[in-house]
């Protein structure tokens, strides 16, 4: 069996993969621009895609390139030249679902790894085996699987076959995301990257010979959100996956903002570093568990990890909880001082954070603060402005000062 304890994390530009990879993810996976689940987040031309694995291999780290919609005939045309440029670029591998497309991944892109996707609703140890005897490297199982199922899955298929499972992020209504809810409503097709995200709307019931007369499906005006899952958070049970022989830990979120890529591969690699040290003892701190909702979420729960849901959907809204605020990125730390660029407007006095890939958040109070000049100054109130704060510690680049709204 593989000794791989992979942190995956998504990335949608340049930036979020910088805070990927100074974050601690072990590899990324991203989308050019076509042939991906998150079309609005298809930022990678080649020319970036080139870019982005030369960044990510001068520092170790893999890319995997998503190729996992489900193609018409007219894209298919397009794929040999898809596929030659991302292998061209460097990628790893080529995350695919359609089976069309991975005969065509293994023709024109014969040395790469192929990883099929959880579009593929992988659910059970026999189709795992079809896929690696058709030559895929890796599996990405559906998020719809138990702990006991994912273990026999990994018992019943060869040690080199990696398994890769979900473990934060966004869970669609729909098996494994194959969802036509939004293409019979929007005409915004789900399964080539374009879903419009119909399942986080409110609904009302109507009877049919009662048109333009709504009812609340229970008593409330704005309707029920019916469809709208908890997002997905497993961070305290890394221990039980990996003992379940899971190889790749995968966060969900190329359309999440790079504060979000930052602090979630954060509390994960922080988590599996823990897990590695001592895998029969597994114990997150505190302040480990709290920085998963130190982003933009929904409520959470644990999937299906450990048998059917009951607890799974949120009815109250669609909306994110949301009580951190980023208010600057750091640019350097020399001679008493903070060196930073404006996220947010935030003022001299103000209690912060700072969140670094080395450890524990530092609290801190801007007791004086200064512009580029370094001129004295009450507010850092002007987007991207550049500025500084007196600090006694010293953070690497890109640590994130936030503040509690």
């Amino acid at each position: 069996m593989s000794d791989l304890l992979e942190i995956l994390s998504p990335v949608g530009d340049m930036e979020r993969l910088h805070a990927a990879l100074d974050f601690g993810a072990d590899a990324v996976y991203l989308g050019g621009t076509a042939f991906g689940m998150r079309a609005a987040s298809a930022k990678f031309t080649p020319e970036l895609l080139s870019q982005a694995c030369e960044l990510a291999h001068s520092r170790g780290k893999r890319v995997f390139l998503t190729c996992n919609t489900l193609p018409h005939n007219n894209e298919i045309p397009h794929f040999e030249g898809f596929v030659k440029n991302a292998v061209d670029a460097g990628v790893d591998a080529l995350i695919v679902t359609d089976l069309g497309l991975l005969s065509l991944a293994k023709k024109f892109a014969s040395d790469t790894e192929i990883h099929i996707s959880t579009q593929a609703g992988i659910v059970n140890y026999v189709t795992a085996n079809e896929f690696y005897n058709m030559g895929a490297k890796r599996v990405v199982l559906a998020r719809e699987l138990t702990l006991e199922e994912i273990a026999e899955i990994r018992a019943k298929t060869p040690d080199d076959l990696d398994i890769e499972c979900f473990v934060h992020g966004a869970m669609c209504v729909s098996f494994s995301g194959r969802c036509l809810l939004s293409q019979y409503l929007t005409a915004r097709d789900a399964n080539r990257g374009e879903c419009a995200q119909p399942c986080r709307w409110g609904y009302h019931l109507m009877e049919e010979k009662r048109t333009n007369e709504f009812y609340p499906i229970f008593e409330d005006e704005r309707g029920t959100f019916i469809l709208n899952a908890k997002d997905m958070c497993l961070i305290e049970h890394i221990d039980k996956l990996a003992k379940a022989g899971v190889n790749s830990f995968k966060i969900e979120g190329r359309a999440k903002s790079s504060y979000y890529v930052s602090v979630i591969t954060n509390a994960y690699r922080k988590a599996m570093d823990i897990y590695k040290a001592d895998p029969d003892n597994y114990r997150l701190p505190q302040w480990l568990k709290d920085e998963v909702y130190k982003v933009s979420h929904r409520a959470y729960c644990p999937g299906f990890l450990f048998g059917n849901p009951r607890e799974s959907q949120y009815y109250e809204n669609s909306g994110y909880v949301r009580e951190y605020d980023v208010v600057a990125v750091i640019e350097d730390c020399r001679d008493g001082r903070i060196y930073a660029e404006q996220r947010n407007k935030f003022n001299k006095g103000d209690e912060v954070e700072v969140l670094s890939p080395e450890g524990e958040p530092v609290i801190l109070t801007a007791s004086e603060l200064f512009d580029e000049k370094g001129e004295p100054i009450d507010t850092a109130n002007h987007a991207a402005m550049k500025f500084s704060m007196t600090c006694d510690c010293v953070f690497p680049k890109n640590s994130i000062i936030r503040i509690k709204k």
